[in-house]
């Protein structure tokens, strides 16, 4: 079982934050928005920062590797200028600053701790050029978040302190007049990871996102990664897949009633080697989602399954938001071999005009067959806003390992997190 966990003051230190009423903040927060936008024949430019301090606490049965304690505090400061003949640019800067660094952090060498993947390293998170002369299309250039639907294959991985960005080219044209579409293009040639390291790539992509009325939106979608530094080579794949889906964020929902709706995901997805990739495979995803809403509630039942036929034989999502799949615990950032198949049940309680929001979630770890079991995890989190800046989240998961002999010998490894933070976000 996990050890027991070590107090830090940052935990004292959210909990008065959340405390401070949204009204006390209000005149304050009207002077920094007015500080930090200016004005160009009516288009607007920003100075742009988000701060966010979080204390992370790791704590796992794995031999001899000791706790992890993480408490870091990371900044994005960016300048975006007005619109000149549909002309906008952008540059922004990221850093993470490591106040208390008991934990690997992937780059600092401290391999006897469990790992944080948060870096203390600065880096040029951001640097683009936008044309937006053509009607409904928006063209877009050099290093910049990406983010397509739930993130699942492309994402900016932003639950970790550095998040990654994309020196690439994207095309969006967005016509919700006609067909209700939108069409994003583009062309990936450099991965700059959440862990400050830097990957070549050759990868289009492409995203057809069609609004159905008020049933959701259907998704078609496909990614060529090539990655072509021998390291990498194994990442390589091709996938395409279909989605069908109304739930994006909490409070989506297909009306019933006044009170009572459903939300629903039906997704698949198939993959296979591609480029440098050296291993020959095939392999599909199965999503699917179903609950209901009543009041400021949603249940939902799930199923995920990645298949895996072997070793690199397996459904991979690299470029991916990982975390934010198959636990928060993070055990399955890579599909293990076997495959995996997550069934889980959420619930969702939103309070106080959606400024309150607490989720619970309950998953059930097997291969992709159902006979070998992973283990189980339970999730929880609860988070506060203070209007559109501020926000304090308190976060837990806990992985239970199922004890079998298994070659993904990580999936046998209980596993505790903990999580405090606070942002500040203009």
């Amino acid at each position: 079982m996990p050890q027991q966990q070590r107090k830090t003051p940052l935990s004292a230190s959210l909990l008065a934050l959340s405390v401070v009423s949204g009204s006390a903040l209000a005149g304050v927060t009207q002077d920094v928005e007015d500080a930090l936008n200016f004005y160009h024949y009516g288009k607007n430019g920003a100075v742009k920062f988000d701060l966010n301090t979080r204390w992370e606490n790791v704590d796992q049965d794995r031999g001899t590797q000791k706790t992890a304690n993480a408490v870091t505090s990371r900044l994005r400061a960016g300048l975006l200028s007005p619109v000149f003949h549909g002309i906008q640019g952008y540059a922004e800067y990221e850093g993470n600053l490591a106040m208390v660094d008991d934990y690997n952090s992937t780059r600092n060498n401290n391999t006897r701790y469990s790992t944080i993947a948060d870096p203390e390293k600065s880096e040029l998170n951001q640097l683009w050029l936008s044309y937006a002369g053509i009607p409904d299309t928006l063209i877009k250039g050099g290093r910049q978040r990406i983010k397509f639907d739930d993130d699942r294959f492309i994402g900016n991985v932003g639950w970790r302190q550095m998040e990654t960005t994309f020196d690439s080219v994207l095309v969006t044209h967005n016509n919700q007049q006609l067909f209700g579409l939108t069409v994003n293009a583009g062309y990936i040639g450099n991965v700059q990871t959440f862990t400050a390291t830097n990957e070549r790539i050759e990868a289009p992509i492409l995203n057809v996102n069609y609004k159905v009325g008020d049933y959701g939106n259907l998704v078609g979608y496909g990614y060529w990664l090539n990655y072509t530094e021998r390291e990498n080579y194994e990442k390589s794949s091709e996938t395409y897949g279909l989605r069908m889906t109304n739930f994006q964020k909490p409070g989506d929902t297909l009306k019933l009633s006044d009170n009572y709706g459903v939300v629903y995901t039906a997704e698949w997805g198939h993959q296979e080697d591609y480029g440098h990739g050296p291993t020959k495979y095939s392999v599909d995803r199965l999503n699917l989602m179903g609950g209901l809403t009543a009041y400021n509630l949603t249940f939902q039942g799930a199923i995920e399954q990645l298949d895996g036929k072997g070793l690199n034989k397996t459904f991979d999502t690299p470029l991916g938001t990982n975390h934010a799949f198959q636990g928060w615990a993070d055990i399955f950032l890579v599909t293990p071999r076997n495959g995996i198949r997550d069934v889980f049940g959420t619930m969702i309680s939103t309070f106080d005009r959606g400024e309150v929001i607490l989720t619970g979630t309950y998953h059930n770890f097997t291969d992709d067959t159902g006979q070998l079991k992973y283990g189980d995890e339970w999730d929880f989190s609860a988070l506060k806003k203070f209007g559109k800046h501020y926000s304090v989240l308190a976060k837990y998961a806990y992985y239970s390992a199922d004890n079998y002999n298994a070659a993904d010998t990580f999936t046998n490894t209980d596993t505790q997190k903990i999580w405090l933070q606070g942002n500040i976000s203009f």
